[in-house]
């Protein structure tokens, strides 16, 4: 460390510059003003002639520095922290001005030395300031890495553990933005070490925020540093007033690069195609009874029970974008999918399908007897298509269909009344086919008639219900493991039992009857009576959840770690309860050829298990843009954003990704000097 000045004489009352130059040894370094998760900032107090001033350090732009978990921010290397002196304005040519100062600092590398200096320089005093020629370029280096003010419109908000930052102007693109941060000024406001994924587009540019553990001031303030493709780095002082999430400015007012129209209509296309997903096969079974028993109907019945429907399935879907955006503003993670975290839901959601099935066998009827007669029926059919909407949207949460992914992460950036038309979008589409009963009633004439057949239809639908029952208990094994599994087959044993006693309670009289619909009540008690020991068991560990035995269990330090290492790193965030993200890992990640491609390119590959959902992996999901899993990131060797792949995966796609992302780390190797 030494006092350097840019001046070898000063004159009176002109202002001139000094700055604390350190030169350190590599792998060692100092700090910012906000030092990150740990350190301290550099520190000088000057001593100086009566009548002289001083302005405050000059910080030039930091840069991040990882250990571990922890990431600083400071500098390595050769940097210079200026500052303006002033001297006084009544000093006479021949005299010389003195000024002193005492430097604190804390210099770290695997260890952190505190250390201090104490400074004297003395300066001829001429009529006009003498430039030092070998001190010029050393205060012209600090000058250009000394961030500006932003030129560009810049708007902060946060929601709960999760915000964003969006500067807005017409020379951002994609084509001169490659690689974003921001430092704020102040410490603990935001998480040091989380992810700021970054969203360029041509006016616009948005970085994801992870909130810290520090109280939000009333004006967010830093510094953005911008790197160009030409591999050129720029810092911009930005002070905002934190209001609403902003979305990715210049392409509509939607993040992901969607309009509020276009993620309307991803949505509406996504919920359509939800309808082949395997999720949703089993309630494929009960709307296709349904239709059947349309057929030849009255007009006004076939729309009333297609309404009915579409109803259950839009105000489902109503409900779970309300409740996650309830869950969000109480700052808790919830994303696409989050119900089946909790074990007790997918439990009563694996007795309701059982209850499906064994009511499809005829074990018993729902409304009572199927002779009760045709009034009795109509009513309990209507309700029943509502329900049957309803349940189509819950099992179908597990799964993610093309075009999905975009429109809820575009949502959830959107005011509530927006994120809701996205979710409403998405019922539609998912009722669509349904839907269109309602606007073309004379279709069901088309569809056979009513006779035996539809009897035998309804008993072999049943089928579908108890695999989508066994599915389930195969989640809850996952979430909870041998314990949990047990409880919820006793569960079920005891729901079987109460459906039979409801069955003989419907064909029985007197007492009969009376016994029978105790004894189904108490099963139904018993079955409840189990739901407590599964919010007690263990969760199985993450790298158990994973069907890649070569991968690694997520972490931020993890793939901080392996991206320090220069490795490419590859990122499966997926859950047990997602059946996309398990038909990617067969066809897609467990192949040989992406293997081998895996081990020629020693890529780091790293499982996220939210299976049981988690704060840590929802920000990550929340960062790129997605609600739900699965995603997958591959970052680029040697540093730079990751590429976000498509939800439905192939082997093609990935092979592609790494090639592209070795391409990426070849250009940047390209730019880097030396």
């Amino acid at each position: 460390m030494t006092l350097a000045t840019e001046v070898a004489s000063v004159a009176p009352g002109q202002p001139f510059r000094i700055g604390l130059r350190q030169q350190l040894a590599p792998g060692w370094h100092t700090y910012w003003i906000n030092p990150g998760d740990a350190g301290t900032p550099p520190e000088l107090a000057l001593a100086l002639p009566e009548g002289s001033s001083s302005g405050e350090i000059q910080w030039p732009a930091p840069h991040r520095i990882p250990f571990g978990p922890l990431v600083n921010y400071g500098y390595e290397g050769s940097t210079l922290l200026p500052l303006t002196v002033t001297p006084p304005a009544d000093l006479q040519p021949g005299q010389s001005f003195t000024l002193q100062a005492q430097g604190n600092w804390l210099v770290c590398e695997k260890i952190c030395i505190p250390e201090e200096g104490s400074f004297t320089v003395t300066l001829p005093v001429e009529p006009t300031a003498r430039p030092d020629p070998a001190m010029a370029p050393l205060f012209q280096q600090a000058e250009s890495e000394l961030p500006r003010p932003s030129p560009w419109q810049a708007s902060a908000g946060f929601e709960g553990q999760q915000g964003a930052l969006a500067l807005a102007g017409a020379d951002i693109s994609p084509e001169a933005v490659k690689e974003a941060f921001f430092f704020p000024a102040e410490w603990g406001v935001l998480d040091h070490a989380g992810a700021q994924p970054v969203q360029v587009a041509d006016g616009g540019l948005r970085i994801a925020l992870p909130r810290g553990a520090a109280e939000m001031p009333a004006q967010l303030a830093g510094v953005v540093a911008i790197t160009d493709r030409a591999g050129v780095r720029s810092a911009y002082t930005v002070s905002v007033t934190p209001g609403p999430v902003p979305a990715l400015p210049g392409n509509g007012g939607a993040a992901g690069g969607l309009s509020l129209g276009q993620a309307l209509l991803w949505a509406a296309l996504g919920g359509l195609i939800l309808n082949l997903m395997p999720c949703v096969f089993p309630i494929l079974a009960m709307k296709a009874l349904g239709i059947a028993r349309l057929s030849g109907a009255a007009r006004a019945e076939v729309r009333g029970h297609a309404a009915s429907y579409t109803a259950g399935v839009v105000l489902s879907f109503l409900l779970l974008g309300g409740g996650l955006l309830a869950l969000r503003l109480a700052g808790q993670s919830a994303g696409w999918g989050f119900q089946f975290t909790s074990p007790v839901f997918v439990a009563v959601m694996g007795w309701v399908m059982l209850t499906v099935g064994l009511n499809l066998s005829g074990v018993f009827h729902v409304g009572g007897p199927v002779a009760a007669g045709s009034g009795l029926a109509s009513r309990g059919g209507h309700l029943g298509s509502f329900a049957t909407g309803g349940l189509a949207v819950l099992v179908a949460t597990p799964c993610t269909a093309p075009f999905m992914a975009a429109a809820i992460g575009a949502a959830m950036t959107l005011p509530p009344a927006g994120t809701l038309a996205v979710f409403g979008a998405m019922g539609l589409g998912m009722a669509a086919p349904y839907a269109l009963l309602a606007l073309f009633p004379n279709l069901s004439n088309r569809l056979p008639r009513p006779g035996l057949w539809m009897e035998r239809l309804k008993q072999a639908l049943a089928f579908p219900m108890y695999g989508a029952a066994l599915w389930l208990l195969w989640v809850l094994a996952q979430l909870t493991g041998p314990e949990g599994l047990a409880a919820a087959l006793a569960g079920g044993l005891a729901i079987g039992f109460g459906a039979w006693a409801l069955g003989t309670a419907q064909t029985s009289a007197g007492k009969g009857r009376l016994i029978g619909r105790g004894a189904a009540l108490a099963g139904l008690v018993l079955a409840l009576a189990t739901l407590p020991q599964l919010t007690g068991t263990p969760a199985p560990s993450a790298a158990a959840a994973s069907a890649e035995a070569d991968s690694q269990p997520w972490s931020e330090a993890a793939v901080a770690a392996a991206r320090a290492e220069g490795r490419p790193v590859f990122v499966n965030m997926t859950a047990a309860w997602c059946i996309t993200c398990k038909v990617n890992e067969r066809v897609a990640l467990s192949t040989e050829a992406v293997r081998d491609a895996f081990a020629k390119r020693n890529v780091a590959y790293f499982t996220g298990d939210w299976t049981r959902g988690g704060e840590d992996i929802a920000a990550v999901l929340r960062a790129n843009g997605r609600e739900g899993v699965p995603l997958y990131l591959v970052y680029p060797a040697g540093g730079g954003a990751p590429q976000v792949l498509p939800q439905i995966l192939t082997e093609s796609i990935v092979l592609q990704a790494l090639d592209a992302s070795a391409s990426t780390a070849s250009a940047r190797a390209d730019l880097t000097p030396g």
